[in-house]
């Protein structure tokens, strides 16, 4: 028998009530270029803690060989996720069970046609068999308010880039 992972001690109904932003978990990944010196076509991505430590390479589609992960994958993982953890959370809030929700991300990387540069889209389909739509329209709406990823897309993050001393 597989044993359960305990759920997080994080829920809506412990808010932060203050001024800016509290920062509860922050982590660390360093991108580097590998034989290409280029870290989208041959890097290595490895967190400060050693937990993530992969190879990222090009997609085929893009001319790459396509042997490695690439950041929309990683993306993807990511937002998949964490809507997931927010819906699950809205949904037990609601005495539903989240046991049967899967969240699939896809990922379009595209040119930007405002600036010629690049662009992602992302679309979320979310498969909860056997509840009803209707019951599940609101409690997708409250999961993308309070889903990182999501406030990401919608409203930007706010971000610093530095050149390290």
């Amino acid at each position: 028998m597989t044993e359960r992972n305990p759920l997080p001690d994080l829920s809506v109904e412990k808010d932060f009530d203050g001024e800016s932003f509290a920062p509860i978990y922050t982590t660390t990944v360093t991108v580097s270029g590998g034989t290409a010196s280029h870290g989208r076509a041959s890097g290595r991505a490895r967190s400060a803690d050693g937990v993530l430590d992969i190879d990222l390479r090009m997609p085929a589609e893009l001319g790459g060989d396509g042997t490695g992960t690439n950041p929309e994958q990683l993306f993807a993982a990511g937002f998949s996720a964490c809507f997931h953890g927010a819906l699950s959370l809205v949904a037990r809030q609601a005495a539903l069970d989240p046991s049967a929700i899967s969240v699939e991300a896809t990922v379009a990387f595209g040119r930007d046609p405002e600036d010629g540069g690049y662009l992602l889209r992302v679309d979320l389909v979310v498969k909860w068999p056997g509840v009803d739509p209707g019951l599940a329209a609101p409690l997708l709406e409250k999961a993308d308010s309070l889903c990182p990823y999501a406030k990401m897309a919608w409203r930007g993050t706010p971000t610093t880039i530095t050149l390290a001393p």
